[in-house]
């Protein structure tokens, strides 16, 4: 299987991302890892794919972020010790090889520059959207243990802190609107405000690309074992698919802007908003 594939019709101007979905690893850094299976997986943003697969353009990262973080700055993105991932001892070693994390960056690299390459085509005709569709861990304390509290756990947490809400307040409001209208639980910035894959976007295209990062509380799965609610999967995947109209409706009330400068995509945006 590729480290990830851009898929679907990519001649509009709304894309959505998977870029946790994944699971798989390169064989050198498999023969490193001794993390349980089952642990990575639960760290993982399994069946976000899915949820993103109604959306016409699509990215779906088949490596997992156990090998490289892809929503991490690149000196954060290769998970090297405890402290970086959740307290959890990763590798065999207490340092990883340098060859290894070599491996690792190459393919965070290779990802970055090959999504700028498509990105440069859509802003080429006007703004556009991504849609940054990951999920979330509510019952960290236990298979056992309650639901952690609501208050600070919505359904959905639109992550928007890096959005240029001057240029795209509409677009946001558009898809809180349609999500609130269909029924969900939809806060803004309570547990995460977009990190890398929006900070690298709005960097390299002000004024044209806006990232909305969209995490799914995981109700549509047993975070625990990893069994789907492939009902509830669907019903979210029909959820962003009606999010479609009302957004690209607001994306075309923004008159095009010339891009001031494309940035180089190994060069790091500054960290904000985090």
């Amino acid at each position: 299987m590729t480290a990830y594939e851009f898929l679907g019709d990519w001649s509009g101007q709304l894309v959505a991302t998977s870029i946790h979905a994944g699971h798989d690893l390169s064989p050198e850094i498999a023969e490193l890892m001794i993390l349980d299976e089952d642990v990575r997986l639960r760290e993982e943003d399994p069946f976000t794919d899915l949820i993103a697969a109604r959306i016409p353009a699509r990215v779906n990262v088949n490596r997992s972020r156990f090998e490289s973080d892809l929503n991490r700055i690149r000196s954060k993105a290769v998970y090297r010790a405890p402290e970086d991932c959740w307290g959890l001892q990763v590798w065999a070693t207490d340092e990883l090889p340098d060859d290894a994390v070599e491996l690792a960056l190459n393919g965070y690299d290779d990802f970055f520059g090959e999504l700028a390459k498509r990105l440069d085509v859509l802003a080429e005709r006007g703004p556009f959207v991504v849609y940054d569709v990951h999920s979330y861990n509510h019952r960290r304390h236990g298979a056992d243990a309650p639901d952690e509290p609501f208050e600070e756990n919505p359904e959905v947490n639109l992550g928007t802190g890096s959005v240029n809400h001057d240029t795209f307040g509409g677009v946001v409001g558009a898809f809180r609107q349609s999500m609130l209208d269909q029924g969900f639980d939809l806060r803004e910035n309570v547990k995460f405000k977009g990190q890398n894959l929006a900070w690298f976007i709005h960097d390299r295209y002000p004024g044209v690309g806006c990232v909305l990062a969209i995490e799914f509380k995981k109700t549509f799965m047993d975070e625990w074992t990893g069994e789907p609610d492939h009902g509830h999967i669907e019903r979210l995947a029909a959820a962003l698919e009606q999010t479609q109209g009302p957004v690209l409706e607001a994306l075309a009330q923004i008159p095009e802007r010339h891009i001031p400068r494309l940035r180089d995509p190994e060069e790091e945006p500054v960290e904000e908003g985090a």
